[in-house]
């Protein structure tokens, strides 16, 4: 029996769970704020917060645990900068865990908020996509600068074999006067269906 193991597995070995909440508690120090499982939440929060203790110490020592712990130098920089600075007054209690009332679609997994408390508003707004291939308007097709169509070499190569068109008038005339293509009806070929016998 599991009596008062620490910890929840989330069905990974160690090494998978460890690697699974380093990239969490990187993106909640990178983007200050996640949307995760509830109890992934909970289990990062641990992480998070270790993290950011670390980062109020300031030593040298705390600077390399927190890069074996990360792997990341933009990670380690804002622990010891600016967390550093924003927590100084704070004793423990950096992260919170906010529950979202939409659950995952798939498993239907509860969902929560794991961000950083006291951090600065954070501009969700989706930005503007570039302008990709589209039609001006005129109806002409045309290509954004720096978009390549990966296709253009086969539409140069294919344009004079279209089935639609003046093309294909030419090739049917071809056809009738040059040799006829067998079928099988025709007695060529040796599949079994159809055929002469």
């Amino acid at each position: 029996m599991r009596h008062s193991v620490d910890g929840r597995k989330f069905g990974r070995n160690t090494s998978h769970r460890m690697a699974m909440f380093r990239n969490m508690a990187n993106s909640v120090i990178e983007k200050e704020q996640i949307v995760t499982t509830v109890q992934k939440a909970k289990e990062t929060r641990r992480v998070v917060d270790r993290l950011i203790t670390l980062g109020k110490k300031g030593t040298a020592a705390a600077r390399r645990l927190a890069f074996d712990r990360t792997r990341d130098d933009d990670v380690v920089k804002k622990l010891f900068t600016t967390l550093a600075e924003r927590y100084k007054e704070r004793n423990g209690g950096y992260t919170r865990v906010l529950k979202v009332a939409d659950r995952r679609w798939g498993d239907a997994a509860e969902m929560a908020v794991l961000e950083l408390v006291d951090h600065p508003e954070l501009d969700r707004k989706r930005k503007p996509k570039a302008k990709a291939e589209g039609k001006d308007a005129e109806g002409k097709e045309v290509q954004a600068a720096g978009v390549k169509d990966p296709f253009n070499r086969f539409r140069k190569i294919f344009k004079d074999k279209s089935k639609v068109g003046p093309a294909a008038g030419k090739a049917s005339k071809a056809s009738k006067s040059g040799a006829a293509r067998k079928t099988p009806s025709a007695g060529g070929g040796g599949s079994k269906a159809g055929g002469s016998s």
